[in-house]
């Protein structure tokens, strides 16, 4: 791994009309499996080279629907621009893997909001402190859960001290952390960005903190990007409102160092099964 592991995700090579290639590195990836956020942003990458560089439209509204879970390695993106305009672009992206379909993801490209909201209601993750505190739970590869959640070593991960599972206890579907790219993928903006747009399905699922441990798919996911962060800590919090019988849904709202809400995502999930 180099020393800007998510600028090597997100890189794409152009190998055809509208046709791309990826590598995705092992670290980003949950168990085997390659993380449904990290696709995500390499398709966001795709559907902007799809556009031309020169464009200073960016991915402000991702949707992804998973089909099959890549292994990492080498995966190819076919795009189709179906709309371009001044302020709106519109690009389908498919990422696969010899031939295989893994992720169809519908990128809206446009302006990012840079000045500071009209109207911004309260929010829970605003009451974290900007930096992690000193009971804040590094997450590396040798803390039980960088053992499964790998993308953790490819950036700077801590969760909230008093999350409830860390500590073998039960109690509502609320996970709150600090994330950061390190310093040479943080120097990049585009990186930067689709390092947030990734960071919409960064935390440990809500429900380990009801008892329910294994793989939760993601069936579908939608992120908003609104601006691009600042440099310094990412705050996260992710909530279910409702755990039913088979799925539950998972929001994640992102703050960046300077309190401004940077992303917002929906994902529908499936419970472990025998749970």
């Amino acid at each position: 791994m180099t020393a800007h592991p998510f600028t090597d995700l997100t890189t794409v090579t152009a190998v055809g009309e509208g046709t791309f290639t990826a590598t995705i590195d092992p670290v980003w990836t949950i168990g085997p499996k390659v993380h449904g956020g990290c696709m995500m942003a390499v398709c966001a990458a795709a559907a902007q080279q799809a556009i031309g560089r020169e464009s200073e439209l960016a991915p402000v509204a991702v949707t992804a629907n998973y089909l099959n879970a890549p292994d990492p390695g080498e995966v190819q993106l076919t795009t189709t621009v179906r709309k371009h305009g001044r302020q709106v672009a519109l690009v389908d992206v498919q990422l696969s893997q010899n031939g295989r379909a893994a992720v169809r993801c519908a990128v809206t490209l446009g302006p990012l909001d840079a000045k500071p909201p009209r109207y911004q209601e309260s929010l829970g993750v605003s009451y974290l402190p900007v930096e992690p505190p000193a009971d804040a739970v590094p997450v590396t590869g040798g803390h039980a859960v960088g053992e499964i959640v790998h993308v953790a070593q490819g950036c700077q991960f801590l969760l909230d001290g008093a999350t409830p599972f860390l500590s073998g206890e039960e109690g509502d579907p609320v996970n709150r952390m600090w994330l950061r790219p390190f310093a040479d993928d943080e120097a990049n903006p585009d990186t930067a960005l689709l390092f947030a747009l990734m960071a919409g399905d960064i935390t440990p699922p809500v429900t380990m903190n009801q008892g329910h441990f294994g793989w939760t798919p993601t069936v579908q996911l939608t992120t908003y990007v609104r601006r691009r962060p600042a440099p310094g800590w990412l705050r996260v919090q992710a909530s279910s409102t409702v755990v039913g019988e088979t799925w539950f849904e998972e929001d994640h709202v992102i703050l960046d160092s300077t309190g401004q809400v940077v992303v917002q995502s929906r994902q529908l999930a499936m419970l472990p099964k025998g749970m």
